[in-house]
């Protein structure tokens, strides 16, 4: 990293931090040094949503000195509430946890059938969503960072072979070589010492799952993270404030990780070009008769209250709100006829990513530790099997006490794709997914640890997702499509049918791609963003 660049990220950092002492909705070098700022009508460019696929186009934007506000439906997570911490433990939710419930909503529904892992909370713009529909739920971020607060960080790149399956016209080799370091380095991807993984207690629960599995002639991969392994060594050793090792991770993490409001989106504020309105919702686009665009934008305060509509123009406008909301918004261009050019592919081919929970009973003397790290480090591998492919994540269950569950997130390859479409009676997208599509992803998952069961002498838990199931098949945290990349867009992200639109997130990706999505994601937009930033008039 170049001195100035750790000179813009301190700058971009600072930024965050007063807006946040400050209570800013709108964040820039200048909030940093004066009052807030009024909000401006026009802007060359404006990016929606602040995930990965944004913090890429905000930060490339900016450094090619093009001023570009960013529109953040969530608020900014930088100051702590009343115990002096920005997220509540995931034991432990209250009103930051959830946007806009009265009730967590969490994974596991239940621990041996009963009711006690979700709470009743005050309705607040907490900071993870879980988007109903019907037969499948999304979980989403809510806030600066967008998924990159409330994931568990994991970091791999998918394998090259199946990467080029799902994006056959995208040039590996340049992936590979280029935009994956390219990301990856952004990001912070790091890998856990070897050594201390095996010697911790924090990770006994995925060394006891890794003993299952080779016992069973399956292999196991470690994965690297976005979390700092150095922070939770320190974590450990009682040497630095815990996070990762005090049960936080859906709900963010307070130290340790790298999300994008520590990396890019700190260094695209460090240009001085870039600005993030938080707690703006964009409902409508239209073109400019100017040239550019026109968006409407609602401005929400916390209780919920819409407190202003306004509209900003832009001349370029990119779209990362992610799968469901850059889907949303497109489909309902398209068909209240503001942008009618648009593709016929929009709202088409979008996928779960194959997820699947499940869990096992080990024997009691295998036991997973009271103590568990919450990032993820190992994983099941058997992505090479071409009859049952998979790969599985051994996922942590830190719940303070030896329960001797072995949990895992399959990810699996369903060929199934669902859909969107626009509801004029409620003005918003619907996913059209049954429950019958989910079972290819089940019978993959069930094939997989049926061996595992089988070899070990051990049995599915029922008692942990609701309705005596041993798979949770309906929801995903790596929602894919509805916008696809040399479908609903050209080669780049471009949607057909108007010049200076963009999509730049995970809706360009159709439905699966093997392993967590963001490097993925994140690589894309660097690919993308270089060609737009090379080739398209600003």
């Amino acid at each position: 990293m170049t001195p100035n660049l750790t000179r813009r990220h301190f700058l971009g950092v600072t930024a965050l931090q007063t807006a946040a002492a400050l209570g800013f909705t709108r964040i820039g070098l200048s909030s940093a040094a004066a009052a807030e700022p009024p909000a401006a009508h026009y802007a060359p460019a404006i990016v929606v949503g602040s995930g990965y696929g944004s913090a890429v186009a905000a930060l490339r934007l900016g450094q090619a000195g093009v001023r570009t506000v960013v529109l953040e439906m969530g608020r900014l997570w930088d100051g702590p509430g009343p115990d002096g911490k920005v997220f509540p433990a995931t034991s432990a939710p209250d009103h930051r946890s959830m946007w806009f419930r009265t009730r967590t909503e969490a994974p596991l529904a239940q621990f041996l059938w009963l009711d006690v892992v979700n709470r009743d909370i005050s309705p607040y713009p907490g900071v993870l969503d879980r988007v109903n529909h019907g037969d499948m739920s999304v979980y989403v971020g809510r806030g600066v960072g967008g998924g990159s607060l409330v994931n568990g960080g994991m970091a791999p790149t998918p394998r090259r072979s199946y990467f080029s399956e799902v994006l056959p016209r995208v040039d590996a080799d340049e992936m590979y070589a280029t935009f994956f370091p390219r990301a990856r380095a952004m990001l912070g991807v790091n890998d856990i010492d070897p050594a201390w993984f095996e010697s911790t207690e924090w990770y006994r629960f995925a060394r006891v799952s890794r003993k299952h599995a080779h016992h069973t002639g399956l292999k196991t991969t470690f994965v690297p993270n976005v979390y700092d392994f150095d922070h939770m060594k320190r974590e450990a050793a009682g040497t630095a404030t815990r996070s990762a090792l005090a049960g936080e991770v859906i709900y963010g993490n307070n130290h340790g990780k790298k999300s994008l409001d520590k990396t890019y989106l700190a260094a695209a504020l460090g240009t001085g070009n870039v600005t993030i309105e938080t707690m703006q919702r964009v409902v409508g686009v239209r073109p400019d008769p100017a040239g550019g665009y026109v968006v409407t934008v609602r401005t929400s305060d916390l209780s919920g209250k819409v407190t202003q509509v306004r509209e900003l123009g832009c001349r370029q406008l990119f779209l990362g709100a992610g799968s469901l909301g850059t889907s949303e918004i497109l489909l309902r261009a398209r068909e209240t006829g503001t942008l009618p050019a648009l593709s016929e592919r929009v709202g088409l081919n979008w996928g779960p990513n194959g997820n699947v929970m499940t869990a096992r009973a080990n024997h009691l003397w295998d036991t997973v530790g009271a103590n568990q790290a919450t990032m993820p480090a190992l994983g099941i591998d058997d992505w090479d099997n071409a009859a049952n492919p998979v790969f599985a994540e051994i996922a942590p269950l830190p719940m303070g006490f030896e329960h001797w569950i072995s949990l895992y997130l399959a990810i699996t390859r369903n060929p199934e794709r669902g859909y969107f479409t626009y509801d004029a009676a409620t003005d918003s997208a619907r996913l059209r997914w049954s429950r019958s599509q989910n079972a290819p992803a089940v019978q993959a998952a069930k094939n997989l640890f049926d061996r595992i069961n089988r070899r070990n002498v051990t049995i599915y838990r029922y008692d942990l997702f609701g309705e005596n199931k041993p798979f949770a098949d309906n929801f995903t945290y790596h929602p894919l499509g509805g916008c696809v990349l040399g479908e609903a867009t050209d080669l780049y992200g471009r949607a057909k049918g108007y010049q200076g639109l963009y999509v730049v997130d995970g809706s360009l990706v159709p439905g699966s791609l093997g392993v967590n999505p963001f490097v993925t994601i994140t690589a894309l937009a660097e690919r993308n963003m270089q060609r737009i930033l090379a080739e398209d008039p600003r």
